[in-house]
């Protein structure tokens, strides 16, 4: 009980210190809890949102299908359940702008892609729509509203029988944009009036459990040679599916990598801080010996204060992350998927890990520390080292340098080299603290470089994407266009050695002056007819170089999963999406036909560009068209969807950084408290011992800085590293201005720090500190 009270006697006299340290703690607490709720949460969700509602497995597009069709395609090996349905294009027209929406019918007895009632009820009669919740939340709809849209250039006119979200559309598009596209679902009994007749142009496939997709896609081909068939997509490949599993990869890896960071610097400041405590206290340790405490006691006296840190940081971070953290990855969340009521909660066992990682971590810091002190005899511990012999320091032998250097510097070179490993213990906090500094504003600033490459990659106006089956012969070009180029998409299949992974091939002309693409070290590269343009995130991933050859394998149906070698033209830097680049002519040397998908669009000016728009708009071959706009609401979006992590983040390095540089000053003072008092005896006055404390500690953190340059570049590049993929590729380069900006901050945090600290010189008793040798 006494040696409790001691414990707490410690804690108060270095309270400053004890907090600090619980803060330390509490950020990592903060972090870990945040980032693996969200990451489970969000995976476990998913999983169970996908197999409640049977998203389907693969979708095929005809030009026409029957009922009958339909069940004799039900007959192929591998299918579970197949529903037809028909899918078209709508729009609506407000004051100042147009909105998309992509119409479905759905069965009376539908069970694949199931919708998630909001409110009202699924379309069953004539006339009826169910419309997206958040679409309709934007435009003010309710259940029992009529709602008209034009399609086919005919305008219908519907009763809006419910609100719901769709399995399917869980990602509707990269910026999740509600206001100008929505979903909808219209019963089967409307189509006669829409089609003038009764047909399917779509099914929809739930595969069998454990069946290959891709060679249910051949078979469903094969049987459909005579139906019309255009195209099908596997749930891997669409936006929906491939978004959603990104994001949950991604986020896995942040909630591995930056708690385990954040608890690697826990560790080392709570490590040099136990070792140097228990080190100042060896006269404590003596008495207590001398007065028969045993050793096993005295090591568990001093385990408490790590643990007992460790117990309330822990505390402090998980409640942060369940009032601060998981409000904040839900709305974040929100506004980047539809997830009907898709909740984060706190586990509370998610507060042990931070306690048993910080209290091993304090433990062994103890332990390590303590048991050279308690294997000396009691008299022994009650005296204090034995000074160092001091030599003659380098410095001294430069001939007139040490003599014109004043007394006060002296002492603060005499003290840094007379205790060269507490000035490097005292280096090292700082050291990590601007490592962590220069981490996260360089994330920070690399997401942003992310977010501006899309306008410096692309320049053109509008992207004109057409409907299946469209063929060039079709396509129209208005007048008032500068420059237009066509491009098509193809999905693929990378084969490297034993690994394989999806991608996507864009095919455009050599001389397209819209897309522009950029080297490693931002130098601009061409599109040429003799090879392939390769993402370096793809690159790196299975280390393909330039002049490399690579096996290319084409898993769209009508290509019958060609394979061929390319050859590697240049390694290309794309920061978001990713895509391989070649041209027409390259791909007809392989006996592979080129037929454009899209065509951008550069307009001669502003007002021709209106014209140009209207003129795709009344195309009746034209899916979707995107604008610039739409690239800067991507560019912005992705800051947006991202910026509130790492600015906790860079909130916390500055927290850390704080906490480690005021404790490892605190110590200091602490350890020097005879020297200080000495001093003060001498009749030093008080600015003088400051500026003494200060200009010690400012050339320390200059030797810091020193050392954490070349080794925040190296932990820079592991984490970018770790939070990268083949479909991410984030910027593994510090500039200068980020490294100028952590250095001077860790300087004005050593200042604080050491503003704070006066009060603490101010109070040092002389004659106990002089009398306590004795």
């Amino acid at each position: 009980m006494k040696l409790f009270l001691k414990l707490l006697r410690d804690i108060k006299q270095s309270m400053g210190q004890f907090i600090a340290i619980v803060i330390i703690i509490a950020v990592g607490a903060f972090f870990y809890a945040g980032l693996v709720t969200y990451s489970t949460n969000l995976s476990a969700y998913t999983k169970d949102y996908f197999q409640k509602h049977h998203l389907s497995d693969l979708n095929v597009y005809y030009s026409h299908l029957s009922k009958n069709d339909v069940t004799r395609l039900s007959k192929i090996e591998g299918i579970h359940k197949i529903e037809g349905r028909y899918t078209f294009d709508g729009t609506q027209a407000f004051e100042d702008y147009k909105t998309a929406l992509k119409i479905h019918s759905i069965p009376e007895n539908n069970e694949i892609n199931t919708p998630t009632i909001i409110e009202g009820n699924i379309p069953l009669n004539k006339g009826e729509i169910l419309l997206d919740s958040h679409y309709a939340k934007e435009h003010h709809y309710r259940v029992g509203d009529q709602f008209t849209i034009k399609a086919n250039d005919r305008n219908l006119d519907f009763t809006i029988s419910g609100l719901g979200e769709n399995v399917e559309y869980a990602k509707k598009n990269e910026i999740q944009d509600h206001k100008t596209y929505g979903v909808a679902y219209i019963a089967e009994e409307t189509l006669p009036e829409i089609l003038d007749g009764f047909y399917y142009n779509e099914v929809i496939i739930d595969a069998k459990k454990g069946q290959d997709i891709e060679q249910l896609g051949k078979s469903i081909e094969v049987q459909s040679k005579q139906l019309g068939y255009l195209d099908q997509v596997n749930k891997e490949r669409t936006l929906n599916y491939s978004k959603i599993n990104q994001t949950i990869y991604n986020n896995n890896l942040m909630s591995k990598v930056i708690p385990l960071v954040l608890f690697l610097i826990e560790a080392v400041i709570l490590f040099l801080v136990m070792s140097r405590t228990i080190d100042s206290q060896r006269i404590q340790v003596g008495i207590m010996k001398a007065l028969g405490v045993k050793n096993s006691n005295i090591m568990l006296h001093y385990m408490g204060y790590p643990v007992l840190a460790s117990i309330l940081g822990s505390i402090i971070g998980c409640v942060l992350a369940a009032f601060v953290f998981i409000p904040l990855v839900t709305t974040s969340c929100a506004r980047a998927y539809s997830l009907p009521d898709i909740k984060f909660s706190l586990s509370l066992f998610s507060i042990i890990p931070p306690i048993i990682f910080s209290s091993a971590f304090g433990v062994l810091a103890c332990y390590l520390s303590g048991r050279a002190i308690l294997k000396e005899r009691a008299a022994q511990a009650m005296r204090p080292k034995p000074p160092k012999k001091m030599k003659k320091l380098l410095i001294e032998r430069v001939p007139g340098f040490w003599s014109s250097i004043s007394y006060s510097n002296k002492l603060i070179l005499r003290n840094i080299f007379l205790n060269k490993q507490k000035a490097l213990a005292s280096s090292i906090g700082v050291v990590v603290s601007t490592v962590l500094l220069i981490t996260a504003f360089g994330t920070q600033a690399s997401l942003l470089k992310v977010a501006n490459q899309i306008e410096d990659v692309y320049s053109y106006d509008l992207k004109v994407d057409y409907t299946i089956g469209t063929s060039p012969n079709m396509i129209k070009q208005p007048p008032g266009m500068k420059e237009s180029y066509f491009l098509s998409t193809f999905p693929i299949e990378i084969i490297k050695d034993a690994e394989k992974e999806n991608a996507t091939l864009i095919v455009t002309e050599e001389n397209n002056n819209l897309i522009h693409f950029f080297d490693e070290k931002n130098n601009s590269i061409p599109l040429e007819n003799n090879g392939l343009l390769v993402p370096k995130s793809y690159a790196d991933q299975y280390d393909i170089s330039k002049g490399d050859f690579i096996k290319i394998k084409f898993t769209s149906p009508e290509l019958k999963n060609t394979t061929v070698d390319m050859k590697v033209l240049n390694i290309s830097t794309q920061y978001s999406n990713p895509s391989f680049y070649s041209t027409p002519e390259y791909l007809k040397s392989f006996n592979i036909d080129y037929n454009p998908t899209s065509l951008l669009v550069q307009a001669n000016s502003a007002a021709d560009l209106m014209s140009v728009r209207d003129f795709f708009e009344q195309d009746r071959y034209v899916e979707t068209i995107a604008d610039k706009n739409d690239l800067k609401k991507s560019a912005q979006y992705i800051v947006k969807q991202n910026s509130f992590v790492f600015i906790m983040f860079i909130t916390s390095a500055i927290i850390l950084s704080f906490g480690a540089i005021y404790t490892i000053s605190s110590i200091n003072i602490y350890e020097r408290n005879r020297e200080l008092a000495t001093l003060k005896v001498l009749g030093y006055q008080k600015n003088k011992i400051n500026r003494l404390i200060f200009l010690e500690n400012i050339i320390l953190t200059s030797f810091a800085v020193i050392l954490a340059l070349p080794i925040s570049g190296y932990v820079y590049k592991v984490i970018v590293k770790a939070l990268s993929s083949t479909h991410q590729q984030i910027p593994d380069k510090l500039n200068i201005i980020i490294i100028l900006v952590s250095v001077l901050l860790a300087f004005l945090l050593t200042i604080v720090s050491n503003l704070l600290l006066r009060r603490k010189v101010t109070k040092i008793n002389m004659i106990e500190s002089l009398k306590s040798v004795e």
